[in-house]
C-alpha cells in the first residue's frame, strides 16, 4: 500500500459521465478544489478528494466526490464529528459513508449531505492494474448552521410505534416554507417488508406527504429515514439533524357508505364485519353535505365538543351549532366525523345531520374502539366531493396526479433501494 496522508492529487472539479446528473459541486468562501501533489510512485494510482484539504465553512450540502486516475476506488470512508452544540443527535449516522460508484469504479459521489458545523475526515483507497493501493486521507470542516438559520420538524404522523390503518400516509410537517422540495424529498426514504411504489407530494410549502400507490399491505414494518442533516430547504438554511420514524401497519379495515343507502359497511382483511345504520348530510346545502370520495381516519375523542365555529359560522350566525358528542372521529378538516347521536331518530332511515355520519351509541363506540389512524372510508353518492387537501383525501388524487404533483416525478420504490435522486445543492 502507498499512503499519502493528506496529500490530494488533481483539481477535482471535473465530472465524468458515470457521476449522476444534477449532482454538483457548490463553491463557498474558501476553495473547494484539490491540489497536485506528487503521486505514490511510479504507476500507482492518483486519487482526489473534493472538498479540498483543510477547507473551512464548506457548505453542508457539498457532496464529497472521489476521483481516481490510473486505478480504481475500492473503499471510501467517512468520518464527522460534531464540533458545534449540535452534538451526537446532529451526527446521527455520519460515521457511515454512503455513495455510488461509478461505472468504471474511478469516480465516486456521496449521495448524503454532511453534517453542519462538523470536522470531516475522508479515508479513500483505490489500486492500480498491480494491485497496488494508494490511500487517501483528508480532512475538512463543514459551515455551522445559527439556529435561525435551521429546518427543523414541527410534527409527523405517524409517530413512533404507532400501529395504523392500510391508508395511512406519512406527513411531515416542517416549521418553515421549503423551497428546494426536490433535494428534500430524495433525503427521505420510505421502507416497507412488503415493498410498493410511493411519492411524495406537498401540501402548501411546508408539509410534505408520502403515500403508496395503493393501500399498504397490512400486517407490516414500516421505517422512514429522515437523512435531513445538512440538506438546505433554502439558500443558507439548512437541517441539522436526522431523524426516523418506525410504525406499523395493523390489519385492514375498509369501511363503504353509498350515502342514500344510510348505511354503512364494514370490512376486516376482506371479511364483512358490521353494517352500521347511518344518517349523513342533510345536503340542502354545500356545508351540511356529507363528501364523497377516499376518507382517511384521523384521530379520535371518546367526547368532543362541535362547535360550527370553527368551520366558519360563528355564534349568532345562521346555522350555527354547538353539541357535545362521543365517540367522535375525524374524516376531514372540514367538519366531518363519525360520532354518537342518540338525539338523531331518523338514523338508518334519513340523511339528517349537519354533515357528519350519525350512529347510535353502541354502533359509534365500536365504530371508534376498533378505528386506526389511517383506515379507510370510501363515500359514494353525494354532490360533494372531497378535495385532495382536505385531511387526508390524498388518495383523491389519482397515482398519475400524485405523481405528476410530486417534485421528482418519479416514484419511491420501498424496498431499500434508495431515493429517486440527488439530494445536493443546486447548481445556482
Amino acid at each position: 500500500m502507498v499512503a499519502v496522508k493528506g496529500q490530494i492529487y488533481g483539481a477535482g472539479t471535473q465530472r465524468t459521465a458515470a457521476v449522476a446528473a444534477g449532482a454538483v459541486l457548490v463553491l463557498s468562501s474558501c476553495s473547494l478544489g484539490g491540489s497536485e501533489v506528487e503521486d505514490g510512485g511510479p504507476g500507482s494510482a492518483r486519487v482526489t478528494v473534493t472538498p479540498a484539504p483543510d477547507s473551512a465553512d464548506v457548505a453542508p450540502d457539498t457532496p464529497v466526490m472521489v476521483e481516481a486516475e490510473d486505478g480504481t476506488i475500492t473503499d471510501v470512508r467517512i468520518e464527522q464529528t460534531p464540533t458545534d452544540d449540535l452534538g451526537e443527535e446532529a451526527a446521527g449516522d455520519a460515521g457511515t459513508a454512503s455513495g455510488q460508484l461509478g461505472e468504471d469504479g474511478a469516480t465516486w459521489i456521496s449521495d448524503r449531505n454532511l453534517v453542519p458545523g462538523a470536522s470531516v475526515t475522508v479515508h479513500a483507497t483505490a489500486e492500480n492494474d498491480a494491485g497496488t493501493e494508494t490511500e487517501v486521507v483528508s480532512e475538512f470542516a463543514t459551515a455551522a448552521v445559527a439556529e435561525e438559520d435551521r429546518l427543523e420538524l414541527v410534527s409527523n404522523f405517524p409517530v413512533s410505534g404507532d400501529v395504523v390503518g392500510v391508508g395511512m400516509p406519512v406527513v411531515i410537517n416542517f416549521d418553515r416554507d421549503v423551497e428546494r422540495k426536490e433535494q428534500v424529498e430524495n433525503s427521505m426514504e420510505v421502507t416497507s417488508e412488503e415493498p410498493v411504489e410511493g411519492a411524495w407530494n406537498w401540501v402548501g410549502d411546508d408539509t410534505a406527504v408520502f403515500r403508496p400507490k395503493e393501500y399498504w399491505e397490512p400486517y407490516q414494518d414500516v421505517e422512514v429515514d429522515l437523512r435531513l442533516a445538512g440538506v438546505a430547504s433554502e439558500e443558507g438554511v439548512h437541517a441539522v439533524r436526522d431523524h426516523s420514524i418506525e410504525f406499523e401497519v395493523g390489519r385492514e379495515q375498509i369501511s363503504t357508505m353509498h350515502v342514500p343507502d344510510h348505511e354503512m359497511v364494514v370490512e376486516v382483511d376482506g371479511d364483512h364485519e358490521r353494517t352500521i345504520p347511518v344518517s349523513n348530510g342533510a345536503g340542502e346545502k354545500e356545508f351540511d353535505t356529507t363528501t364523497s370520495g377516499i376518507h382517511l381516519t384521523m384521530e379520535k375523542y371518546t367526547s368532543l365538543v362541535m362547535d360550527s365555529a370553527t368551520v366558519g359560522i360563528p355564534e349568532g350566525s345562521p346555522g350555527h351549532y354547538r353539541m357535545d358528542v362521543d365517540h367522535a372521529v375525524r374524516t376531514s378538516n372540514s367538519g366531518e366525523f363519525t360520532h354518537a347521536a342518540p338525539w338523531n331518530g331518523q338514523i338508518g332511515s334519513a340523511n339528517t345531520s349537519n354533515g357528519c355520519t350519525n350512529m347510535s351509541e353502541a354502533d359509534a363506540r365500536w365504530f371508534h374502539d376498533e378505528s386506526l389512524m389511517g383506515d379507510v372510508l370510501e363515500t359514494t353518492g353525494t354532490g360533494r366531493e372531497l378535495e385532495w387537501d382536505n385531511g387526508w383525501g390524498f388518495y383523491q388524487r389519482s397515482w398519475e396526479e400524485w405523481l405528476d404533483n410530486s417534485v421528482t416525478g418519479e416514484p419511491q420504490t420501498t424496498d431499500g433501494s434508495g431515493t429517486p435522486g440527488d439530494v445536493h445543492a443546486d447548481e445556482t
